[in-house]
């Protein structure tokens, strides 16, 4: 399978599964525009990938700013693979959580995947080809507590990943969600013991790597997922089952 000649956009891309997935993409051939907001993280992570033999290049961008992301959509060009992975997660009781931070998750999480999907995809139609991957949690359909402004903003994503499946397949663009469980991650890092045990609630009982995530993720990009649209991918170690006392 080669991506040679093909260009993909991940965003968040600096670190921990966004890192991943541009690193696995480049493996493949594909011209990585790797996005963060970390000149110096961003320049890490592309020389490395270039040190492999993978060709990237860095794209700093604000996500939370309309017209930022607009720029970083025109900065990328024309995308064949679109990876909303950019994501923050500040976590809260509703009572807790002010204005300012439910903006920010909705933002970030919500707003700028629809407008690079908005600004990118019709090129993707224009060219009959065209994969969209965006990242969600398991958060989005399991209630979580202090989790209410985070998984909203994944649950409107993946919502948006069905609309858009149906809006832009008909051309050939492919579009899917990946609904990752307690990954380790450097963002994730910084929730320490509580991070580690969200792993004791899936069947596997344990945290995943974030290469674990980022296979999914390349793998709904690929061909080999030639027939797979409008799905949210479940990577979150299985849920356990309820069980009577």
């Amino acid at each position: 399978m080669s991506w040679a000649g093909r260009t993909a956009l991940v965003t968040g891309a600096t670190a921990g599964i966004g890192e991943a997935v541009a690193r696995q993409l480049a493996t493949l051939g594909a011209d990585v525009v790797v996005h963060g907001r970390d000149i110096g993280r961003g320049a890490r992570v592309v020389k490395e990938i270039q040190a492999d033999g993978g060709t990237a290049r860095f794209v700093a961008a604000d996500l939370s700013d309309p017209a930022d992301v607009r720029r970083l959509a025109e900065a990328a060009g024309d995308v064949d693979i679109l990876v909303n992975n950019a994501g923050i997660y500040l976590f809260g009781s509703t009572a807790d959580t002010d204005d300012a931070t439910f903006d920010a998750h909705f933002a970030v999480n919500l707003r700028a995947p629809f407008i690079l999907v908005r600004e990118l995809a019709p090129g993707m139609v224009r060219r009959g080809r065209g994969a969209i991957v965006n990242l969600s949690t398991f958060g989005a359909s399991v209630p979580g507590r202090g989790g209410g402004a985070y998984g909203a903003s994944k649950a409107g994503l993946e919502l948006l990943t069905k609309i858009w499946a149906d809006e832009y397949g008909p051309a050939g663009v492919r579009v899917n969600a990946v609904a990752a469980g307690p990954t380790r991650t450097p963002g994730t890092a910084a929730y320490g013991e509580f991070a580690e045990a969200l792993g004791g609630v899936t069947t596997l009982g344990r945290v995943a790597e974030a290469e674990e995530i980022a296979n999914a993720v390349v793998f709904l990009a690929t061909p080999a997922a030639g027939y797979v649209s409008g799905a949210v991918l479940p990577a979150h170690g299985g849920l356990q089952a309820v069980a009577p006392h």
